[in-house]
């Protein structure tokens, strides 16, 4: 990896443009929600990887909701955190309705990135747990997760980066 310290400003922010093209013409980043995409990504990537878990393709861009579906048909949302918040979820009925929610997918996979975009962890929620966990936003008129110790304990962890697996990216990186 090159020494990025060297480079001033504005070549560095040209190989930020440079870079995004080509996530883009490799299809790793397919919108402008830039973590949002790398998080369907690796969590994509992992899916289908894993010998334990369903193999994943992306769902169209214009599939709401959904981002992910499943060989035997499931339906994946995957939101992406650097945080504790996820994104907002729209199309279930406003926290002062009777309304019993629409099913919009059947897994909610949230994808924690660290500070520097190494996911740390991916959890997974069925619609249930998060129908369960779900809180309302109150200026979105949305609904969101925070990811509590409670969501923790409930979800099924199907991805957690491991101390080896830091220490070997810090001295790719370094």
């Amino acid at each position: 990896m090159s020494n990025l310290t060297g480079l001033n400003d504005s070549k560095l922010i040209s190989l930020y443009g440079e870079l995004i093209m080509e996530l883009k013409n490799r299809n790793i980043i397919r919108t402008k929600n830039i973590v949002g995409d790398l998080g369907e990504r690796f969590a994509i990537d992992y899916y289908s990887s894993s010998e334990q878990l369903e193999s994943l393709t992306d769902a169209p861009t214009s599939e709401k909701s959904i981002d992910a579906f499943a060989e035997n048909g499931n339906r994946y949302a995957i939101k992406s955190i650097t945080g504790n918040l996820t994104g907002v979820f729209y199309g279930l009925p406003h926290r002062d309705s009777d309304e019993v929610p629409e099913k919009l997918f059947d897994y909610l996979l949230i994808v924690v990135f660290s500070d520097n975009y190494m996911a740390q962890v991916i959890y997974e929620l069925t619609w249930q747990q998060f129908l369960v966990h779900k809180k309302w936003h109150s200026r979105m008129e949305a609904w969101n997760v925070s990811v509590n110790k409670k969501v923790k304990e409930q979800a099924n962890t199907v991805y957690e980066r491991t101390t080896e697996q830091a220490v070997q990216e810090r001295k790719t990186v370094g």
